[in-house]
This record gives structure tokens, sequence and C-alpha cells, in this order.
């Protein structure tokens, strides 16, 4: 448990959840100020604005800092939080108020999308280890931290498309996306991957390195994964011959059983290093692109490296 007197920035991106969260900031307020707590609620005005309060913060000195958004907020705020020149000696304090579209890393960190519920969670303080990945290449030469997972292949192809429909719901929009890259069917990159003594080439329609369980809002790209367990998981599709199969394979995410298909290869390691031998890779990390033509990415789990006031147990 953290001591009581320790303050809550909390850095609310107003147009997360399509414009959702600035209206919950007077609720936000109300609660904070009814159970007495020492807060700051400051609004973010644009892209890498919530990095930049973050990076800034007093974060490791008494000071909560607290991600009020979507996964894409929670990625500028560990960005910030893990790119500080003065890192503080303890792993800094995360705390999540999901207020986005998707919200799935607050879902493999069983905070709920109720906002009532996820703001208990938070003033009661509880925390637990909590693991980041970092991912090198592409445009992100010196790094760019995650902490739900990166995809490579169809799943940042979707992600593009779904980008595109402003209008429409996050997890909609991520299955009419995947529906739009399905019936193209284009080739994939042939993709050598290694990691932690393994390696495997393979056409790789779908790789993903995740933290967290889930992506697009319905999507179970790292069923298994754990968020405190040291590791990231990895989830690959060898590029089937028939466009049909695809679908099926694609399906099977829904339920996160996508390690029933002979085409999928499941696993879990430390550091993995992706070499597209032809062709290039799309990736993004929580979201953000990382690269549309890749050629050679890197990605490792550093374990431990913040804490999350959350609901997985004591630390």
């Amino acid at each position: 448990m953290l001591p009581q007197h320790n303050r809550f920035l909390i850095i609310l991106n107003p147009v997360a959840g399509k414009g959702r969260a600035i209206k919950e900031y007077p609720k936000i307020d109300r609660f904070l100020k009814a159970r007495k707590a020492d807060y700051e609620i400051v609004l973010t005005t644009g892209p890498g604005h919530a990095l930049e309060i973050a990076k800034n913060s007093a974060a490791g000195n008494g000071t909560i800092v607290v991600a009020a958004g979507g996964d894409g907020t929670n990625n500028e705020v560990i960005n910030g939080l893990l790119s500080r020149a003065d890192p503080p000696p303890e792993p800094p304090v995360l705390g999540i108020i999901p207020l986005g579209r998707g919200n799935d890393f607050a879902y493999s960190a069983r905070i709920p999308a109720n906002l009532d519920q996820a703001l208990e969670i938070l003033i009661r303080k509880t925390i637990c280890p909590l693991d980041a990945g970092l991912i090198t290449g592409g445009y992100f030469p010196e790094g760019r931290y995650f902490v739900n997972g990166v995809g490579i292949g169809f799943d940042t192809k979707v992600g593009f498309e779904a980008a595109k429909m402003k209008s429409i719901h996050s997890a909609l929009s991520y299955a009419l996306g995947a529906l739009i890259t399905l019936a193209r069917f284009e080739d994939p990159p042939l993709v050598e991957i290694g990691y932690d003594g393994a390696s495997m080439t393979l056409p790789a329609a779908i790789v993903s390195v995740v933290n967290g369980r889930r992506m697009g809002g319905m999507f179970f790209m790292g069923p298994n994964a754990i968020i405190n367990d040291g590791l990231l998981d990895i989830c690959t599709v060898r590029q089937p011959a028939a466009r049909r199969r695809l679908v099926k394979i694609f399906f099977h995410y829904l339920k996160g059983t996508q390690a029933e298909c002979g085409e999928t290869v499941m696993g879990r390691g430390l550091c993995f290093h992706l070499k597209a031998l032809k062709g290039g890779m799309a990736a993004h990390c929580d979201g953000e692109t990382v690269c549309e033509d890749g050629k050679e990415l890197g990605i490792r789990c550093l374990p431990g490296a913040l804490r999350l006031i959350g609901n997985l147990g004591d630390s």
C-alpha cells in the first residue's frame, strides 16, 4: 500500500473515446475531491503532450502519474515516464482511468471500463509490478516503449484501415478494417524471427509480440499473456494458401483459440529479433506506427519497469 500523502497527477486526453473523456472530467474531479485526495488534472492539447507532461512530472517523488484516456494516452504516458533523464530509484507508479474506445491494456490489467469502479481502484492505491516492452527500428531507432503489445503485418494493416473510420466505434472499425485487409490478401513478408534460442522463418501473415492479452477492442492477440511475468508472448501465423483459411484463423482471435490452427506458433521470451528477408514489415506498438515497410526490428521485455495501481493483488 502506498503512503496516503502521495499526489495524483492525472493526464487527461480530452478527445479520448470520441470526446467521452472531457465529459467525465467533472465526475473525476468530484470523486477525488470527495475523497480528499491530493490531485491535479492536466488536459492534453495534442499528440505528444501527454508524453511531455509525464516526462517532466515528479513521478517517483511522491507523485502518481495517471493516464486518463485510451491506449494511445497510456502509451504516451509510459514513454514519458520511462524516458526521463533523471529516472527515480524505484520504478514510477502508473494509474489508469480507461476513457478510450478500446481500452485494451486496461482490460489486461483488470481495470474496469466503468468509471466509478476504475476510480475506486485508483483511490485504493494497491500496486503491483508492471512489465514494459521496448521496440527499436523503423521510425524509432532509439526505441519506443509499450505496455500492451506490438503488431506486425495483418494486425497493423487492419489498424491503418480502422484509423480511417473516424465516426465508427473502435471494435467495429477494427472488424471492418480486418475485412478490407482480408479482401486484399496481399503477399506477406518473409520474416526471420529469433527469440531466446528459438528461431523460425515464415511468410508472416500475423506476428504479435505482446505484454497484454487484447488488441482492437475484441481480438485476443496474446490470450495467455501476463503483464507482470517478466516475459513477452509471441503469436505468429504462417500465411495460408487460401483467403478463406486466413478468415477462419482470424475469427479464432475473437476467442483466443488461434493455437488450435496448424499455421499458428505461440511462445514466450525476453528478447526478439525480426528481419524481413523478402518484402517489408508494417508494425505498430500500442497503436503507434513503428514502420510501414521495415526491414529489421528488435523487441525486448523490461521486467518490472513500472508499478501499476491495479487489481492484480498487492506488491
